[in-house]
């Protein structure tokens, strides 16, 4: 694809997600599909797209010093500065005039004669003196904010919770790109054969900490994989696979996933389950509960029953003390995922966790009552946020003294996680610094003492 084509399909990807609040990694998908694009092209408009959303706020403090904050200018002239500068400032491959002469040509084709000059006018001057200098910011908390690109409620939400120096880790990690790991599926393939052919396909593997279905794909794109296509292998991230290993689920069980599109947990229970059995696997939605149904043909399961159900009427479909096993992988504020989902932390607010918070509450109140008396009771998000993780399970065990947290738990947890910083009475928070995983919390809960 032509530089210039290539550029304009990633302004127009950049203003959409941002205008549309559509979620970046399903668009970017859906743009190299549809474009067809080859691996240079691919990796080119991901890591600028991503990188543009990651840095924002520090390209908008970058642009201040020649484009005034307040000035009124088209979202997409915006982007496309943003877009450029990122290319200047953080990109060593591509030169500053290639830079510049490809956004004015945007420029020049979407805009008037005006706009063309303007564009070229702030990058030619950025070229020349270069840009502002972050020590000009004297506030650590604004500072990091800024430099992370992080907004400052969220970084002074995090320093009230974990202090400084913690939340620094978690902001910088934010923007560090992070190993992609899959999860081999059993019935069909063996972790050791899936490692060898994986290497043998020029892969660079190892195995996970957190499951023994995981592999860390260290370098190269697991997609391409013969693997993926026949389905012996599924995308998902080691923190997230730890929630069916702590489950523990077995063959012959009922088991409840109450909130489970788009099914990368249902499906990983029901191989741990030897595809014998029922997972009760339910969304809010009837669109997302096709997604679990057609991971679940990928992988070649079919115990899996999945219907569209609001988990907090689930009391209506069963009987009281219905399940071996319960799942609420909870609805939260995805703030543990800003890694691959940078779009995140604009997006979300005091309020959104506020809100969650009660929902959170509401799903585990109404679904503890469908636990058989033995059975076992995982509760997980992808945040960070104590109001929606430790604060959810508190409240929930005041209101409901017959539960109690699994003091076997800990004991299970992977061995280098029982003493990891996240370890609480209440369960585990993972943060995305510590072993490079997305940011989650889980639990275990069980009836009695």
């Amino acid at each position: 694809m032509k530089t210039t084509r290539l550029r304009n399909l990633i302004l127009e990807l950049l203003v959409r997600i941002e205008k549309d609040h559509g979620f970046s990694h399903l668009l970017i998908n859906q743009e190299i599909k549809k474009n067809e694009l080859n691996p240079k092209d691919e990796a080119l408009l991901t890591q600028i797209v991503y990188g543009t959303l990651e840095r924002k706020m520090t390209l908008d403090y970058y642009l201040s010093k020649y484009v005034d904050p307040n000035k009124k200018i088209d979202d997409w002239v915006r982007m496309l500065l943003r877009m450029s500068v990122y290319q200047m400032v953080y990109l060593d491959k591509i030169p500053d005039h290639a830079v510049i002469h490809e956004a004015v040509e945007i420029a020049k084709k979407k805009g008037h004669r005006g706009i063309q000059g303007f564009v070229n006018g702030v990058l030619r001057n950025i070229q020349r003196n270069g840009v502002r200098d972050l020590a000009e910011i004297k506030d650590p908390l604004k500072r990091l904010s800024v430099e992370t690109s992080h907004p400052e409620w969220l970084v002074n939400r995090w320093i009230q919770q974990y202090g400084f120096q913690t939340a620094e880790a978690i902001c910088r990690a934010n923007l560090k790109e992070k190993s992609m790991s899959v999860r081999i599926q059993p019935l069909k393939i063996s972790r050791e054969a899936a490692m060898a052919e994986l290497e043998q396909e020029g892969f660079t593997v190892k195995p996970s900490l957190f499951s023994k279905q995981g592999i860390q794909i260290e370098k190269g794109n697991v997609l391409s994989s013969k693997l993926f296509t026949q389905g012996k292998l599924t995308i998902q991230d080691e923190s997230s696979m730890l929630v069916a290993e702590m489950l523990k689920p077995e063959p012959g069980m009922d088991v409840l996933d109450s909130c489970s599109a788009p099914g990368g947990k249902a499906t990983h229970i029901a191989e741990k389950m030897l595809n014998e059995g029922i997972v009760y696997a339910h969304d809010l939605h009837k669109k997302k509960v096709k997604l679990i149904e057609e991971k679940q043909r990928t992988l070649g399961l079919s115990i899996i029953h999945a219907t569209a159900h609001d988990a907090r009427k689930l009391k209506e479909k069963y009987a009281e003390a219905s399940f071996d096993r319960i799942l609420v992988d909870a609805p939260c504020s995805g703030l543990g995922v800003i890694n691959s989902k940078p779009e995140i932390k604009y997006e979300k607010s005091e309020q959104d966790i506020e809100r969650l918070h009660t929902i959170q509450l509401d799903i585990l109140n109404h679904v503890a009552d469908l636990l058989k008396d033995d059975g076992l009771f995982v509760y997980s998000t992808c945040t960070i946020e104590k109001m929606e993780n430790e604060q959810v399970i508190k409240s929930f065990l005041k209101e409901n003294p017959a539960f109690t947290v699994d003091g076997d738990f800990f004991k299970e947890l992977p061995e280098e996680l029982q003493s990891s910083i996240g370890v609480t009475e209440y369960g585990l928070q993972l943060f995305p610094q510590t072993f490079g995983t997305d940011g989650f919390f889980l639990t275990r809960l069980k009836k009695g003492t």
